[in-house]
């Protein structure tokens, strides 16, 4: 069986930066408040008529072909992970296989919120290893602003939550040196509520009623003591599951790329797993959370820094809602 790899990475976020001031003069907030229980500094939200989570995927795309090297008309598959689409049904697979000069090739959308990169990465390996196919895109993207409580109420996730997209070719390895190694997928839904977005749900009498506006279900919820404690659990679980499962030491990883959900969460995995900063990649500082595309567009800005080279054993891990979390080892 053949490996897979990335052959290349590209990502694409809204032209408006929000900084911490901003964000004080639509809520009970301020810079030092964010920054200390966030790490953010500043984000990137959408304007509504110029960007949607298929335009933004679509610029991340065309970018990662280029840096592939290979063409549109040489994707075999679409795996589109996004929680925010441009439209209820379909999906924003379908949507941006229409945007761009790809055949009628397979589309499939994948709605594991923060580790719905990872999962969709999992699946263009196992493609790509059986042969099914040759190359395989992969994307993470939201929109997430739209549905934020910009309120002193909701100020706790509306600080965080950010807009961006990130994409991936994975096709097959040339050589032993390169490729992914494993992934690692889980989930616990006992803890689905603890982060949430409700409405528009299809198990109501009508999907959308001034009732339901009123009551705010179509904001996104989330109960932050509750997910920083888990996630601190699970993401140092399922790193070693990646390291032990390949038989490496936590010493063997030249660069750990977390999902963007909090600075305060990815330095403590930094400081339990003993690593030194360059070993680290965060930029949720400028890029706040943006859900499933918080690792690509990771990825993206780490390549185009020279921080990932040929031969790195590069960690990916993510935590967030369902209660999903999964990892991936590979060498660059």
């Amino acid at each position: 069986m053949r490996k897979s790899r990335i052959l290349g990475v590209g990502h694409y976020v809204p032209e408006r930066v929000v900084s911490n001031d901003e964000l004080s003069e639509m809520m009970d907030t301020n810079d030092e408040w964010i920054v200390e229980r966030t790490g953010i500094k500043t984000r990137h939200w959408f304007t509504p008529g110029v960007d949607t989570v298929t335009s933004l995927s679509k610029k991340a795309t065309e970018i990662a072909l280029e840096r592939a090297g290979v063409t549109a008309e040489e994707i075999d598959f679409i795996v589109f992970a996004t929680v925010t689409p441009d439209y209820f049904i379909p999906g924003n697979g379908v949507l941006l296989q229409r945007e761009l000069n790809f055949g009628n090739i397979g589309a499939l959308d994948v709605r594991n919120a923060c580790s719905g990169f990872i999962y969709g990465l999992s699946i263009a390996d196992q493609f790509v290893k059986t042969g099914m196919y040759n190359k395989v895109l992969v994307v993470g993207a939201e929109i997430q602003s739209s549905a934020l409580d910009k309120s002193d109420e909701g100020r706790s996730s509306a600080v965080i939550f950010a807009d961006g997209a990130g994409a991936v070719v994975v096709g097959a390895a040339a050589g032993d040196h390169q490729g992914i190694l494993s992934t690692h997928l889980h989930s616990q839904g006992q803890h689905a509520e603890e982060l949430y977005c409700k409405d528009p749900g299809s198990s109501r009498d009508i999907r959308l009623s001034p009732e339901l506006i009123e009551s705010g279900s179509f904001f996104l919820k989330m109960n932050g003591n509750a997910v920083f404690k888990h996630a601190v659990v699970r993401f140092m679980e399922v790193i070693e599951e990646a390291l032990d499962h390949n038989g490496l030491d936590k010493s063997a990883i030249d660069l750990l790329v977390p999902h963007q959900a909090n600075l305060r969460i990815s330095q403590y995995i930094q400081q339990k797993l003993e690593l030194p900063n360059d070993k680290v990649f965060n930029n949720i500082m400028h890029m706040g959370n943006t859900t499933a595309a918080t690792i690509p567009i990771a990825l993206s800005e780490a390549w185009e820094q020279g921080k990932i080279k040929d031969g790195d054993l590069v960690c990916l891990a993510a935590f967030g809602s369902g209660f999903t979390w999964a990892s991936a080892l590979l060498h660059w």
